[in-house]
């Protein structure tokens, strides 16, 4: 007996896809994607089941964006953008350029909480 392909038409068309690939790209999460692709995150996962390869580009794409954001960093350290390489360097090697301050007492030692005190307030009565 042969299979019939009557049923409900799939909403993962190659418009929906083609949406969802484009949040992705953008780093857009799931369900920021599904919204745009106008489908539920069940669809989405669905076919995720049925198209595991899908899973992989959705990752992939999602760091895609990521890449650009290198290459806009890359491309200003190559112009010599003195901003963008100070920036830089507080992130990457943050023990030697970040902008932490730490306060120690001498030698490094920890400083102890300074004691308050707090003196009750004399009213005319008294």
């Amino acid at each position: 007996m042969k299979k019939s392909n009557a049923g409900r038409p799939t909403i993962m068309t190659p418009d929906v896809v083609g949406k969802l690939e484009q949040a992705f790209s953008l780093g857009c999460s799931d369900t920021e994607a599904c919204l745009y692709a106008d489908i539920s995150r069940d669809t989405l996962y669905e076919y995720i089941k049925k198209h595991p390869e899908f899973s992989d580009r959705k990752a992939l794409l999602k760091d895609k964006l990521l890449l650009k954001a290198r290459t806009v960093v890359a491309e200003a350290l190559n112009n010599k953008d003195k901003d963008t390489a100070k920036w830089y360097l507080e992130r990457k090697s943050k023990n030697e350029f970040g902008t932490r301050t730490e306060i120690t007492g001498a030698d490094g030692a920890n400083l102890s909480p300074p004691i308050i005190n707090i003196l009750p307030v004399k009213t005319k009565d008294e």
